[in-house]
């Protein structure tokens, strides 16, 4: 940095006190004489030349006219930029601002030749005189603005040095320049100014952007603005320098703030610097105003376009390629819904699919089949026959009735005799032939490939259609659903397959639900879930299901509903966990939870219990639920009750595991576990029955929660077999007079069950026993 009080002064150019205070007082009698002739006064400004450029620089008088001959006019539009009134154009390189601006000419004039450059002066603005305003012509819209001679004072107190502009056709002697001499330094001028564009192949449309601004600024009567800015409020002698500042873009000239003249930058390392006269008389409400410069980017909506294409193609290529991807694995897809799934969008059509009513005042029965020859003592806790059920539901039924089974012999015709208890299988199996013809739709979802299909076809006779599932070439395991739902408003659930025995010759248990809709609805999901399956020929089942199959209720968000006028949360799980759709809970999670959240006890009905596979080779395995029930029997103190069956088809290895459950009662241990076998009396003719003579009751009851399911609980039933559970919880909720819980009830089926006299306490012979074969 150089200190503001240190003035570098030119020999050459030195100029002494007393010439200057004679050039001031001739340029004022010349001032005098051309103002009484009504011509503009001459400007006499030396011009400044270093030894390597020569150039010839002209000056435009700021008060010459824009009205000149076509010539010239024509060769001013032809610059590349043009300066303010007053401003000398600069040739040649330009000196290097320091930190610092210089205050007087003498300063700009030695900083030129140190640096041996040729330099170039930007001449203060002159203010104009009271007596010479501004002239408006009206006809032209311009305005002509006259500069004030300053005064002499002025001249002395801002420089050593006297500098009289000169003319546009005059030299600093006086001279009158020939006209290929101003073409000449126009061209010059051209030169040196477009040299401050950065960037070469916009040359063509820079050149065009400043003769637009110049011919814009020709109309308004002011002179055009060149490349460098200079602000319009300078008080005092405070200096400023603006850096051009090349446009991010294409080098093009940016937009000022107000009246501020758009800059560039040059491609060599000069910088824009300005020179303000002392004072603030140049903030005056006289001075020149400054024209607008119109900013010409002509590249940037062919850059934007190239952007755009640039980031749109590889979207494009993107999105070709995952559409084949896409149609390579999953095929092209069959409709907009299909598609959905494909992409699991299927929550999206929840929102145009219509919303059906939904009643949530519902009626719970408990049902039940108790076996001929089996029979509980007076007082015993009774329930609704399961053949009663399905016939008042039949009846009900007036748009559809959906049924999910494992297979169909409602009448006894599959042995090939006559058998008496068969009666009530027959009495329903008429009901479904007479739906059709009344109007009501039936469709039944069965497990394929099936070994007897006389009712089924005779159903489709009547008109009712039937898809076989076929499971085993999908998942490996079966259709062991038994689910019925009728006009999406009443619902069955439970373990009686469809199956004239399960009215008669098995102990059942089961829930009938009547006027509904929440729950039916989605239980009809499910339906329609085995439904599509059936459909599908190829053996797979969907990447995703569409959105009409999504839960409607699950362990996380539970249906508000009443049964029989006691407030209960209520929801569906499924199983296998791929027949789940969207929402669904899966079964063995909510056993599992079931179990988790019991605090008192927990009492399980189930034909088989096994902590392994049952039906795979090899035998995996399995301890999740037997797990689960030893944590909450050893840690958490909950008493822990099992009653499973025993019949001709029971695993050896059941009782085995069940006893290794019961030897955890022994100290130190005393764990609350026990274990059961429940056995369904037979005579002789009724064990010629086959599948017949057993307790298959699935279900679980707890201190707070409800689960009864379809599944028996071993590993296949929840891994590739389709089944479905209903887990109601009323606790807490207020019990009027009257009333019961279906806790309670299905607690008091429970205890009847665990102290009648079918029930045994387990021992070592029933593994032998119950499974009919012989242990070695």
């Amino acid at each position: 940095m150089e200190p503001e009080d240190v003035h570098f002064r030119s020999a050459e150019h030195l100029i002494g006190e007393e010439e200057n205070e004679k050039a001031a007082f001739e340029r004022k009698e010349d001032g005098e004489e051309h103002r009484k002739a009504g011509r503009p006064p001459l400007s006499r400004i030396p011009t400044f030349q270093s030894s390597l450029g020569r150039k010839r620089v002209t000056v435009q008088n700021a008060e010459s006219s824009p009205k000149t001959d076509g010539s010239i006019q024509q060769s001013q539009k032809e610059r590349a930029g043009s300066t303010e009134a007053g401003r000398v154009k600069m040739s040649g390189s330009l000196p290097v601002p320091s930190a610092r601006l210089h205050t007087s000419l003498a300063d700009v004039l030695s900083q030129g030749d140190i640096s041996g450059h040729a330099s170039t002066l930007l001449a203060p603005k002159i203010n104009q005189s009271l007596d010479q305003t501004p002239e408006i012509t009206k006809d032209s819209d311009q305005v002509d603005m006259s500069l004030k001679r300053p005064p002499l004072r002025n001249a002395y107190e801002t420089s050593d040095l006297v500098v009289e502009p000169v003319s546009e056709f005059e030299t600093a002697s006086g001279e009158t320049i020939s006209e290929d001499e101003q073409m000449s330094a126009q061209d010059a001028t051209v030169e040196d100014l477009s040299s401050c564009s950065s960037v070469d192949q916009h040359e063509a449309s820079d050149q065009a952007c400043e003769e637009d601004t110049l011919r814009d600024d020709n109309d308004n009567g002011s002179v055009a603005q060149s490349h460098w800015t200079e602000e319009n409020s300078v008080t005092g002698n405070d200096v400023k320098c603006v850096e051009c500042v090349p446009d991010k873009d294409d080098g093009s000239i940016l937009s000022g703030q107000d009246e501020t003249a758009k800059i560039q930058k040059p491609s060599d390392s000069k910088k824009c610097f300005k020179e303000t006269q002392q004072g603030s008389q140049t903030a005056s409400t006289t001075q020149t105003k400054h024209a607008e410069t119109k900013t010409c980017t002509p590249s940037k909506q062919t850059k934007g376009r190239s952007f755009s294409l640039y980031c749109l193609l590889p979207t494009i290529l993107l999105l070709l390629g995952g559409l084949a991807s896409h149609v390579w694995q999953y095929g092209v897809p069959k409709s907009v819904s299909h598609l959905m799934s494909q992409l699991e969008l299927h929550w999206l059509e929840s929102f145009w699919m219509p919303q059906e009513t939904c009643t949530s005042d519902c009626r719970l029965t408990i049902v039940e089949s108790v076996p001929e020859g089996l029979s509980f003592p007076s007082g015993s806790p009774h329930l609704q026959s399961l053949s009663d059920t399905w016939t008042n539901l039949l009846n009900k039924a007036n748009r559809s009735v959906h049924i999910g089974a494992f297979y169909f012999t409602l009448r006894d015709s599959d042995l090939g005799l006559t058998e008496p208890s068969s009666v009530l299988g027959k009495k329903v199996f008429n009901q479904l032939k007479q739906l059709e013809p009344k109007g009501v739709r039936l469709k039944i979802a069965v497990n394929a490939p099936q070994p007897y299909i006389a009712d089924t076809d005779e159903l489709v006779a009547t008109g009712a259609k039937v898809r076989g599932v076929d499971l085993q070439s999908i998942t490996g395991g079966i259709l062991h659903t038994k689910l019925w739902v009728v006009d999406k408003k009443h619902m069955y659930l439970g373990s009686a397959n469809m199956d004239w025995r399960s009215l008669t010759q098995v102990k059942e248990v089961g829930v009938s639900v009547e006027d509904c809709s929440c729950l039916a609805q989605d239980a009809s999901r499910i339906f329609d879930v085995y439904w599509d399956v059936g459909a599908q020929k190829n053996g797979s089942l969907p990447p995703f299901w569409p959105g009409r199959f999504s839960a409607l209720s699950s362990s996380k968000y539970p249906l508000a509903v009443k049964f029989n006028g006691v407030p209960a949360r209520v929801y569906l799980s499924s199983s296998p966990p791929p027949l789940s759709s969207h929402g669904r809970s899966d079964d063995l999670s909510s056993i599992l939870s079931v179990i988790a959240d019991a605090e008192r006890f927990i009492y399980v009905s189930v034909m088989d219990y096994l902590p392994m596979s049952q039906f795979t080779e090899p035998i995996r395995f399995w301890p999740v639920i037997d797990s689960a029930l030893r944590e909450a029997a050893c840690t958490r103190g909950v008493e822990v009750k099992l009653l499973v069956s025993c019949w001709s088809h029971s695993p050896g290895a059941m009782f085995v595991f069940l006893q290794s459950l019961s030897v955890l009662n022994k100290p130190p241990l005393s764990c609350s576990i026990h274990a059961k076998v429940f056995e369904v009396p037979s005579t002789r003719e009724q064990q010629r029955i086959p599948f017949a003579r057993v307790n298959h009751a699935k279900y679980m009851v707890t201190d707070r929660v409800v689960y009864i399911g379809t599944s028996n609980w071993s590993e296949n039933y929840f891994t590739q077999t389709a089944g479905v559970g209903l887990v109601v919880n009323q606790t807490g909720s207020a019990v009027g007079q009257g009333q019961k819980t279906i806790q309670s009830q299905m607690q008091e089926i429970f205890q009847r069950d665990w102290h009648s006299e079918y029930a045994q306490t387990l021992t070592d012979v029933h593994a032998e026993h119950c499974s009919g074969k012989k242990l070695t």
